[in-house]
Formats: structure tokens, C-alpha cells, sequence
């Protein structure tokens, strides 16, 4: 049956801190447009949870079958969670797991269409499609980047504050351009170290279509349109002026872009692994806070 440790293993648990910072800003955002439920956040809360856990089950039952996990020189960042070849839970125990978990995810996407609209199917269906199709179809036509940004990025901030009340929120796509280019650079730095064992399991990611050097400035002009967005949608009056406070976490980023303009042969430092990770985190999390001020400051 596996412990509890291992299925905590194959969702890897430490990274969907990534989801609550997502759906934090969607909702901040809608709030700031005008609507706001605490009971559709939560709900949406739990279905992106259990999405991003179905994508990295099914990912990490995908990579055993073609030999990745078995490859790869992992880090606290990358290269799997070593629970499958390890033997902690057999295959077939993920798969089951991992589709529960998608069906969990697709359940809350159904009812919340069912109440909302089919104004909400488009980001319904693009959330499914990244979730079944990742890592056995997307992750090999050199757009699984791409489809990160959008699964874990914009989709889950526009789709939680399209479920409040079923409107689009300006601020929201404002705050979803931010997420999307950091969770595509979240994916794209986390590749760097699995380039072999990508290459011999048949994916076909940036940093394998384009070369090192010329995926490490794909990275670094990610990295850049994050606080330039932050910054036009402030001027633009899309957010608020608090927002801005949205940009120091790129702060975090000398490490990561140090290496991205430098000697990009060289291993991806570890720090520079966290880092990345650390400034998703942090500036989600930023723009939902700046924009709950804001909201406060007006009333």
C-alpha cells in the first residue's frame, strides 16, 4: 500500500505551497475588482491542490516508465522524488493515486461550471488537458514550459477569480501574466540539471530544442518581464499602487541570474535552484497581500 511518507513523496509535498499563493492572488484580485466569496476560494483552493498533486504523481509514475527517474542526478529541486525506484509505492499505486487526485480536481472544476457558466469551460479544459497530458504528450512536443505557465501560473489566477461570480477581473489577468512567466521559468531552471536523462527519455523541453545558452537567456527575459508587468499594470491602473511592492522579490534572483549570463555549462548552483523558487512564492504572495492593502486603504 505504500506510507504515507511515500505518497507525500510523489505529490511532492513541499511544492504545492505554489497553488495557495496562485489562488491567493486570483481571489485578492477579484476582491479588488469588486467580488469576492470565502467559500468559492476555499473550494477552488482544494481542487488546485489536487491538481497540482495529479500532475506531479502522474509525472513521476510517467518518468519511471520511461526511465527518467532513473536517470536523473536529483536535487531538493529537481529530478524527481526518488519514491518509485526507491520502491516506497509500486506504480500502479501512483497511477491510481494520481488519477483520484485529477478526478478530485475535475469534480470541483464540474460543479463550479455547472454554478459559474461556460464562461469557465475554456480554463476547465486547458487545466485538464495539463494535468493528463503533461508529461506524456506537452513535455515531448517542446511546449511543456509553456503549459506550465499556464496549468500552474495564469489559469489558476484568472480561473479563482472567475468562480466568485463569474466575471472576468482585469486585475486578475493583470496578476496571471506575472505567474505564468515565473512557474514557466520555475519549470525551465529545474530542467537544466536533467538535461541527459530528458534527452535519453524522449522529452523535448527548451533547454534541449534550444541549447543551454540560449534556454539560460530564455530564463533571464522571463525573469525580466515579471517586474516589467508588475510595473505597466500599476501605471496602466490595472492594480493598485501597492502592487509594486511585487517587484523586490526579483531581488532573490541574483543567484539564478548570475548563472543564466554567465558560465551556463556549469551546474545550476542549488541556491540558485531555491531561489527560483522562493521568488514564485514570494511574489504571488506580494501581489495578494499589496492588493488586500489596497482594498483596505479604500474602504
Amino acid at each position: 500500500m505504500g506510507s504515507l511518507k511515500a505518497y507525500a513523496g510523489v505529490a511532492r509535498a513541499p511544492f504545492l505551497l505554489l497553488p495557495p499563493t496562485l489562488v491567493a492572488s486570483g481571489a485578492a484580485a477579484a476582491a479588488w475588482d469588486g467580488s469576492f466569496s470565502w467559500s468559492r476560494t476555499l473550494l477552488a483552493l482544494v481542487g488546485m491542490v489536487a491538481l497540482h498533486m495529479a500532475v506531479n504523481i502522474l509525472n513521476e509514475w510517467g518518468d519511471l516508465r520511461t526511465g527518467i527517474d532513473l536517470a536523473t542526478e536529483r536535487t531538493p529541486f529537481s529530478g524527481g522524488s526518488g519514491t518509485l525506484p526507491a520502491g516506497g509505492l509500486s506504480p500502479r499505486a501512483a497511477l491510481v493515486f494520481g488519477l483520484a487526485c485529477a478526478g478530485v480536481g475535475l469534480a470541483i472544476g464540474v460543479w463550479f461550471l455547472t454554478i459559474v457558466g461556460w464562461i469557465l469551460l475554456p480554463i476547465v479544459l486547458a487545466g485538464a488537458v495539463c494535468v493528463l497530458a503533461y508529461t506524456q504528450v506537452l513535455a515531448r512536443l517542446g511546449i511543456g514550459e509553456v503549459a506550465a505557465g499556464l496549468g500552474l501560473g495564469a489559469g489558476p489566477v484568472v480561473g479563482t477569480a472567475l468562480v466568485q461570480n463569474g466575471t472576468w477581473s482585469s486585475a486578475a489577468v493583470a496578476a496571471s501574466i506575472p505567474a505564468f512567466l515565473m512557474t514557466f521559468n520555475l519549470l525551465l531552471l529545474n530542467e537544466f540539471p536533467d538535461e541527459a536523462a530528458d534527452r535519453e527519455g524522449g522529452r523535448r523541453n527548451l533547454v534541449i530544442l534550444l541549447g543551454r545558452k540560449a534556454a539560460a537567456r530564455v530564463y533571464a527575459l522571463a525573469t525580466l518581464g515579471v517586474p516589467v508587468s508588475i510595473i505597466a499594470a500599476v501605471l496602466t491602473g490595472v492594480l493598485p499602487g501597492p502592487c509594486l511592492a511585487a517587484v523586490l522579490p526579483s531581488l532573490l534572483l541574483v543567484k539564478p541570474l548570475s548563472w543564466a549570463v554567465g558560465d551556463m555549462d556549469s551546474p545550476v548552483p542549488i541556491p540558485a535552484l531555491g531561489a527560483n523558487v522562493a521568488w514564485n512564492l514570494a511574489t504571488n504572495t506580494v501581489i495578494a497581500l499589496a492588493l488586500i492593502a489596497a482594498i483596505l486603504l479604500r474602504a
